[in-house]
């Protein structure tokens, strides 16, 4: 019984702080997970940079939309020139659409072109739970201070029509200028779209 208790008090306890943690204008949840290439990457490694989180799984269609129009790499280019750390974070559990081993994933980044700092194994769901990601793609925002400045959609086009790419309003560059520049965020959460995290 005292085992039951605890477990549920502990359970409640992350759950009330991952939706917390998850508020823009908090602190961003530390996290330590494994690369693709297998090094240990820390949040906290990147003190005093701007860090980008993307939720990713490459059977998705609404992903498919931003790599396959390369959309995607695009922005991961642009934003990484500026010395911005993006961290592609995989959360789909193992036996679940869009799981990928270390070897899966680096040959995925590989051939998608991608130009991410890093993926990030999350097979446990802990990182994304922690920031409450609810989609593929999911995109945060972190500033230097380590707090988290934009939570929500990569654009304005909740659509898997790669043709809604051309007008598409881009929520991420705005958002990285203003964290780069240390001013307030305009728009500072917006709804996120696309596949469910295939969370356990």
């Amino acid at each position: 019984m005292k085992t039951l208790i605890r477990s549920l008090f502990l359970t409640s306890t992350l759950l009330s702080f991952s939706a917390f943690a998850a508020e823009s204008g908090s602190p961003a949840p530390d996290f330590t997970a494994l690369s693709s290439e297998g090094k240990e990457v820390k949040l906290s490694d990147y003190k005093g940079k701007v860090v980008v989180l993307e939720w990713l799984n490459y059977g998705c269609p609404f992903v498919k939309k931003h790599y396959e129009g390369k959309n995607m790499q695009k922005l991961q280019a642009e934003i990484t020139k500026q010395g911005v750390v993006w961290l592609s974070v995989i959360s789909s559990a193992p036996g679940a659409q869009g799981h990928s081993d270390a070897a899966q994933a680096e040959k995925d980044r590989k051939e998608h072109g991608s130009k991410a700092t890093a993926v990030l194994l999350d097979e446990k769901g802990l990182l994304g739970k922690a920031y409450n990601a609810q989609t593929t793609p999911h995109m945060f925002v972190i500033d230097a201070k380590g707090t988290l400045v934009y939570q929500g959609a990569i654009d304005d086009q909740p659509s898997a029509d790669s043709a809604t790419l051309k007008n598409a309003k881009d929520y991420v560059s705005p958002a990285v200028k203003a964290a780069l520049a240390g001013k307030e965020v305009k728009t500072a959460q917006t709804k996120a779209y696309g596949c469910s995290v295939k969370y356990n």
